[in-house]
């Protein structure tokens, strides 16, 4: 890996310029009718998709630091990573996007394209190229079957 940041620490970063954004930026508030509504099914399907790949995981055994892609055991690609390669980090995104309702500044979404972007580079490329060291073909074949993020 080029970096060791762990993915949580990325996303408590960019979660806190999203509220220093809202706190400080002078326009893009907003507000609409059911926003909590939305607010909190985004949560509860991030918390769905954190629970069900984590548990893949640990039912694979295999593991879950995303900082050591060298030390997986196994290739999940079965369940929910059918439909994404990196579910985990898709449940981090969603919670940001809760984030910024709950903050209520339409700017915010630039922040948490700011986030796929930075994982995307300095995460999910170095882990990639790791998994492709590690499972060669078999891997290649799952990156073409399915996305990266959903």
């Amino acid at each position: 890996m080029r970096l060791k940041v762990p993915p949580v620490l990325v996303f408590i970063v960019f979660g806190f310029l999203m509220y220093l954004l809202a706190r400080w930026l002078p326009v893009g508030n907003f507000d609409f009718y059911g926003r909590s509504v939305l607010l909190f099914f985004l949560l509860g399907i991030a918390c769905s998709i954190a629970s069900i790949s984590l548990f893949q995981f640990f039912k694979s055994k295999t593991t879950v630091d995303p900082t050591k892609p060298a030390n997986a055991s196994k290739l999940v690609t079965s369940g929910i990573y059918q439909f994404s390669r990196n579910p985990m980090y898709l449940a981090l995104l969603v919670v940001l996007l809760a984030w910024g309702l709950w903050l209520e500044n339409a700017f915010n979404v630039l922040i948490a394209t700011g986030f796929v972007a930075y994982l995307n580079r300095f995460q999910i490329i170095p882990e990639e190229e790791a998994l492709i060291e590690l499972f060669g073909k078999e891997y290649k074949h799952y990156c073409v079957l399915v996305r990266r993020w959903f």
